[in-house]
């Protein structure tokens, strides 16, 4: 009888473990759709329905007799969170995601507090405390620093960095502080003293949060949001860890690693490291601009010459050669529409750069229908896409993917940058930072070194942006001085509205 017992509970355990691993070649794939815009609703689907087997297996597996209650939290829980998505728009999309994170950051909270301070059950052994007290402080600290994330795309906060008086000796004492607390609740004896603890744990990983993100922002926000990203899977999988869940173990894992690369990606799209971003050191030498040049063209080294075969030059000089005098206004036309259309009818190539601008003015619809109708009258259009283009990675897709753009025109900065020097017509819309010359053209400036998209190697560019002010680096660009240059200034979507009128 025991032989028969321990054989049947042996395959009830394989079963459990091959459903598992289903479950999570589901999640898997569904991320892997996540690649082309094309397949991210696909992929958004299977994702969406192997977290739910997962929770129906959770359920089903402990025997969870309090249904009426479990299904009156997730009722109420969809709810909640279709009014939120019904009601956000595209521009407030980043502001979203970064607040979620924050929701799987308090819910890992949650969850470790829970089983380190539980009166009933089984003890957590060494391994469980440990990553329970993770999970609380990770938890935690993504909690605040989404929220902060959150408040700064929301425009709720201020998105320029925000640095306290000895900023950097306040975050480790900080770290100090939550070293010593994590020691405490993992070693304390008594309850009042484990309660104690947990909760100024928990206290202090929030303020570590707050602090350590405050002092990001403006181009660098991508880098933030993708890091929470990881932090909240890793708090995730700790939890797993905690209550036995190898399901929870997987995907929060999962989410951990995407977070981590997509991080790494983001750095190398700004030409930054990370524990320069995270911690806001700026190394003490400058960018090399030999370098800076290297890393638009995507060389893993650079030659000490520039674009144009001389040395790269410094921002001065640049500002002179690009637009005559410094500080020159940028040419003015009577008709800046007739100008840019007049354009648009001769050229034969067009790059169209979209940026954050876009989003704010809610012009993709009308930029896609330019692109649409410059290829009917048999011009060759694609997009550009920078990779911290918006406010988080994959923004510009997300914008224009709604607007329902043909996927054959989307270029990434290394397939099309080369291409620039044959585009007849280089069209922004909404974009500062990222077609800034100064950026490999001049050292010591908050985006020096950054790959930015070639724009001012065009034949001619046309820049409709609601005014010239700089972008969030707080660097002049002097692609609006270049003679080759048109600046039709003003709210986005009216000006590709007029565009459009006149052209079509």
């Amino acid at each position: 009888m025991s032989q028969e017992t321990d054989g049947m509970l042996a395959v009830e355990t394989m079963s459990h473990l091959l459903i598992d691993i289903g479950v999570i070649l589901v999640l898997i794939l569904g991320i892997s759709q996540f690649r082309t815009p094309r397949g991210a609703r696909l992929g958004n689907l299977a994702a969406a329905f192997a977290m739910l087997g997962a929770m129906g297996l959770v359920l089903y597996r402990h025997s969870i007799t309090e249904i009426p209650l479990v299904v009156a939290g997730a009722g109420a829980g969809a709810v909640v969170g279709w009014l939120v998505a019904a009601r956000v728009n595209m521009v407030g999309i980043p502001a979203m995601v970064a607040f979620q994170h924050g929701a799987g950051g308090v819910a890992a909270l949650l969850v470790s507090a829970v089983e380190l301070t539980r009166l009933t059950g089984h003890a957590l052994s060494p391994i469980e405390k440990v990553a329970a007290v993770l999970g609380l402080t990770i938890g935690a600290a993504t909690f605040s620093g989404s929220m902060i994330a959150s408040g700064k795309l929301a425009n709720r906060l201020r998105q320029t960095p925000t640095f306290l008086p000895q900023h950097n000796l306040v975050l480790a004492t900080i770290v100090a502080l939550v070293l010593l607390l994590a020691l405490t609740a993992g070693v304390a004896s008594s309850r009042v003293t484990l309660v104690g603890g947990v909760i100024l744990l928990a206290m202090a990983a929030v303020s570590l949060g707050i602090v350590f993100s405050i002092r990001i922002g403006g181009a660098d926000m991508p880098v933030l949001i993708s890091f929470l990203n990881a932090t909240a899977g890793l708090a995730a999988a700790l939890c797993g860890v905690v209550i036995g869940n190898r399901l929870l173990i997987a995907c929060g894992a999962t989410v951990a690693a995407s977070g981590s690369i997509l991080t790494h990606v983001m750095c190398r799209a700004m030409n930054r490291r990370l524990a320069t971003v995270l911690t806001g050191i700026m190394p003490s030498a400058t960018l090399s601009p030999a370098l800076a040049v290297g890393a638009v063209r995507g060389e893993s080294s650079a030659s000490s010459t520039g674009n144009d075969g001389t040395a790269p030059r410094s921002l001065p000089a640049m500002a002179k050669s690009e637009a005559g005098k410094e500080g020159e206004s940028p040419v003015r036309h009577a008709d800046p529409v007739a100008a840019i259309v007049e354009i648009m009818r001769q050229a034969q190539r067009v790059i169209i750069i979209p940026g954050y601008g876009m989003a704010l003015a809610d012009a993709q619809s009308e930029v896609v229908q330019l692109a649409e109708s410059l290829v009917r009258m048999g011009k060759e259009v694609r997009f550009a896409i920078h990779p911290v283009a918006g406010r988080m990675p994959g923004h510009m897709h997300v914008l224009l993917a709604e607007a329902e753009v043909d996927y054959g025109m989307i270029r990434e900065l290394n397939d099309i940058n080369a291409d620039f020097a044959e585009t007849d017509l280089a069209l922004v819309v909404g974009a500062c930072d990222v077609v800034n010359p100064v950026a490999i053209q001049a050292t010591g400036t908050p985006i020096s070194g950054m790959p930015i998209l070639r724009a001012h190697e065009a034949r001619r560019i046309a820049v409709c942006n609601l005014d010239e002010k700089p972008g969030y680096s707080g660097v002049p660009n002097p692609l609006y001085r270049d003679p080759k240059t048109i600046m039709l200034l003003g709210d986005a979507k009216e000006s590709v509205g007029r565009l459009l009128e006149r052209l079509t």
